[in-house]
């Protein structure tokens, strides 16, 4: 299994890497969008939607939600309001997966999936386009969220003992949130390092982004169990879906965003 995890992830980070650094901007931005709506067919199932059709109508739905909110954040205020918003549903999200993991119909997770999908797609646009270092700040993001993830997942099975969350994600333990916190803040330092920015704000920033990427994770992991599954699906060898992938990026993108338009950054 671990095999198998290594190689999908080889083949995803060397895809990846032709979409951020070769293709044309508006072709990768598309290519990330339909990353994103790969994931809402995912989250139709965790919305307990069925049938063809109706995944199709929730994936345009969450298309459509994209295109809306892009349109609204094209300004300075505008995309600030719109992180801000979505860093408010993080914290919803954080109170309910801690105090009612077990809480919630189809609606709501539904609901949760556009509030969910839509701005991590608007972050990625925005990152993205930015002069001069636009691909950087993403691919940089993306390593920052991967190290918390591996650290967290081999400390963790290594010397992990006290559970994290263990109604919603009984696997995770605080010593690997330890684990993947010291892996990025490596990966942090490095960033600093590279893009030249004032360490006393950018690393904290940094310690929030890998923060909000467990969030991100233990909240998919919230919706899989109320609906009794492991995965999201089997589309990736070793991974599961591409939520499970995406998952910690969906919270940390946003707040990454958010964070480097506050150090004046990103407009």
């Amino acid at each position: 299994m671990l095999l198998k995890r290594i190689l999908t992830a080889a083949v995803l980070l060397a895809v990846l890497s032709v979409v951020l650094l070769w293709l044309p901007r508006v072709a990768a931005v598309v290519a990330l969008a339909l990353m994103l709506l790969a994931g809402a067919w995912e989250w139709a199932g965790l919305a307990r939607i069925e049938g063809t059709g109706r995944k199709l109508l929730y994936v345009a739905a969450c298309a459509v939600a994209m295109l809306l909110l892009w349109r609204m954040s094209a300004s300075p205020g505008g995309f600030a309001g719109a992180m801000t918003v979505t860093l408010v549903w993080w914290v919803i999200a954080f109170v309910w997966l801690t105090l009612a993991p077990g809480y919630g119909g189809r609606a709501q997770t539904a609901l949760a999936g556009f509030v969910t999908l839509a701005p991590t797609w608007v972050a990625l646009e925005r990152l993205y386009h930015h002069l001069g270092h636009g691909a950087e700040l993403v691919v940089f993001v993306l390593l920052l969220v991967w190290a918390t993830d591996i650290g967290g997942y081999f400390i963790g099975r290594r010397y992990g003992r006290y559970k994290l969350a263990p109604r919603v994600s009984p696997n995770k333990t605080w010593e690997g949130v330890i684990g993947g916190l010291v892996l990025g803040t490596l990966v942090a330092l490095g960033g600093q390092a590279w893009f030249g920015f004032e360490a006393a704000a950018f690393l904290p920033l940094c310690v929030a982004v890998m923060l909000a990427s467990i969030v991100g994770d233990l909240t998919e992991s919230m919706f899989k169990r109320q609906v009794s599954v492991k995965d999201s699906s089997g589309v990736l060898p070793g991974h599961g879906g591409v939520l499970d992938r995406i998952d910690s990026l969906t919270a940390a993108v946003p707040v990454y965003a958010l964070g480097l338009v506050w150090l004046g950054v990103l407009w």
